[in-house]
């Protein structure tokens, strides 16, 4: 278990905190795809993507996090979960292969909250279901 002393009071508020963290990553990288801003765009170039998918890219993860809040959209959450998951996946070989570090540590971090946020949804779920 994940956090197995925690109460499900405080594992929600964790979640919570989490889920907000993580769509906000999304929806500044979904951002900074989108406008093509200096600091990302040249370098998503040079890993051989082409512009059509960047700005699509961009415009499906600022979607996928606004939906990421949104309570009700319990079975979409775990369509979400896993999209997020390829994205960072693919952004760390992506950045291990021009040699960017930090592009590959920022991916792992995000990975890590991303299944930290699942586990606490997952164990969430199972409370709320069961009782």
């Amino acid at each position: 278990m994940l956090l197995p002393k925690i109460s499900l009071k405080n594992k929600q508020s964790l979640f919570r905190t989490l889920t907000v963290l993580i769509s906000a990553f999304f929806i500044l990288s979904g951002y900074l795809e989108i406008t093509k801003h200096p600091a990302t765009y040249p370098k998503t170039l040079s890993m051989g993507y082409p512009p059509y998918f960047i700005t699509t890219l961009g415009i499906a993860k600022i979607t996928g996090a606004i939906l990421f809040v949104i309570p009700a959209l319990r079975r979409l959450r775990e369509w979400i979960f896993a999209a997020f998951t390829i994205d960072v996946i693919f952004a760390f070989i992506s950045g291990y292969v021009i040699q960017s570090y930090a592009d590959c540590i920022k991916a792992a971090v995000a990975f890590i909250f991303i299944m930290c946020t699942y586990g606490l949804y997952n164990t969430i779920e199972k409370r709320v279901i069961s009782s």
